[in-house]
């Protein structure tokens, strides 16, 4: 039973067990009703205004969930062209990369050929001026 419905009982009551609406008790309670049936058909708005705006935020959700599937299915062909250019930037003819810690930062540096060739180098990190001695092994750039 709504409230509107449980007002209209009340109603009904105070009429059947007549009740005189021009005594003051009547009064009063005639009052009290006439509220409660205003209050319950606000109620009754609001629960429909609610209900619209549900429905609405339903349709925006799922506007939302396409946008988000044109946006990502888009990312997505852009990261795998992405990754096509890398892995062809990344056949580099089986060139020799090397490796070497800074001995004044600790960080690990990867070296070509031609770094290799020069006797002196730079670190990247923290800017030292390194000797290399060649000791290092060879790494195989195997694409990764």
């Amino acid at each position: 039973m709504t409230t509107a419905e449980k007002v209209a009982y009340l109603k009904g009551l105070t009429e059947g067990y007549g009740i005189d609406p021009a005594a003051k008790e009547g009064k009063i309670l005639s009052t009290i009703l006439e509220i409660l049936e205003d209050l319950a058909l606000d109620v009754e708005d609001l629960e429909d205004e609610v209900a619209d705006l549900d429905e609405g935020l339903d349709a925006v959700s799922e506007d939302l969930a396409d946008v988000e599937n044109v946006l990502y299915d888009d990312l997505d062909v852009l990261d795998d062209d992405l990754d096509d250019e890398d892995e062809d930037e990344d056949e580099d003819d089986g060139l020799l990369f090397y490796e070497t810690e800074c001995p004044v930062c600790g960080e690990i540096i990867s070296l070509d050929e031609d770094a290799i060739e020069r006797p002196n180098i730079q670190c990247p990190a923290c800017g030292a001026s390194l000797h290399l001695t060649g000791e290092e092994e060879p790494e195989e750039n195997d694409g990764e």
